[in-house]
């Protein structure tokens, strides 16, 4: 073969190993946050999660976020830092990430999943991609039947707390599950007084931008744990709750104002395909790593 038409071959075989080289290092990054009493980083919850998506995507940035200087601070601040500050952190932690500029995936698990969505609707910069919510719980909770590990002690404390005024300020502003409380039997003091669920959920009045950018998303998915002992009501890990003014009767999201009225885009959302819900057999965020390779990754790559 003559030496020109070698040079060219050789060429066209580099453009096109650059080219291999470029979709294997253009996975989309992940952004992580963990759930109530959680860390970045346990090796037995957020940092098996890392490593999966690691191993079964080559070339991944996985991000696993941490409030505070250490782990300790970390999971403290799952129960007891403002999550509006929280959120802001996170926003300036993401803006300054240089992997992240052209795009993101989040998955959040427990309440981290309806933290990761206040981030989508407040900070559109750099862009979530898609937002997946592992248990989240988008219309909150009324009531914690059980908690994780060892923070028993600090549940049981807490649901004091919420039982004595979990709409006063100081609670409000301390006390993280305070600010995703759904009392059904009060729903005007939710509305006026919950600084965090109540403002994410239009509950207020229309943010324009807020319902802009979560309806950037490609795709909202939403798990939810068909056997969940920890969560009240489930349902809200698909975006429904109780019915106003008592506690055992529920509605889906399609039945709620928030749709009907599509405060959020969700209404849109859904038209477009855009909204997924999965159910997956098992306790509060208990599940195979077969299920999570077959259910969960392919929205990640």
């Amino acid at each position: 073969m003559c030496p020109v038409k070698m040079a060219a071959l050789r060429a066209a075989v580099l453009v096109l190993l650059g080219l291999r080289l470029g979709c294997a290092a253009a996975a989309v990054p992940l952004v992580i946050w963990h759930g109530m009493g959680d860390s970045c980083c346990n090796p037995q919850s957020m940092g098996y999660i890392k490593k999966i998506v690691e191993n079964k995507i080559p070339g991944i940035y996985v991000l696993s976020l941490k409030i505070g200087s250490n782990l300790i601070q970390d999971m403290e601040n799952s129960f007891f830092m403002n999550v509006n500050d929280q959120v802001r952190e996170v926003c300036s932690q993401l803006a300054q990430d240089p992997h992240l500029k052209g795009g993101y995936n989040a998955m959040g698990f427990s309440q981290g999943g309806q933290f990761l969505r206040a981030v989508a609707q407040r900070c559109p910069s750099p862009p979530m991609l898609n937002l997946i919510s592992i248990g989240g719980q988008h219309q909150g909770v009324y009531g914690f039947p059980r908690c994780p590990g060892e923070s028993s002690h600090i549940c049981d404390w807490i649901r004091k707390t919420l039982d004595l005024g979990a709409y006063t300020q100081a609670v409000q502003e301390h006390l993280v599950q305070a600010e995703y409380w759904h009392d059904p039997l009060k729903e005007e003091d939710y509305r006026k007084k919950s600084i965090f669920l109540a403002d994410i959920n239009q509950e207020r009045g229309i943010n324009e931008t807020y319902k802009k950018n979560l309806m950037a998303l490609k795709k909202f998915v939403m798990v939810k744990f068909l056997n969940d002992t920890m969560v009240d009501p489930p349902i809200s890990e698909w975006f429904g709750f109780y019915k106003s003014g008592q506690a055992k009767e529920t509605i889906p999201l399609k039945e709620t104002s928030l749709y009907t009225e599509d405060r959020l885009g969700l209404q849109e959302m859904d038209k477009a395909g855009k909204l997924v819900f999965l159910g997956v057999k098992g306790d509060h965020l208990h599940f195979s790593e077969e299920w999570f390779d077959t259910t969960i990754l392919p929205f990640l790559q």
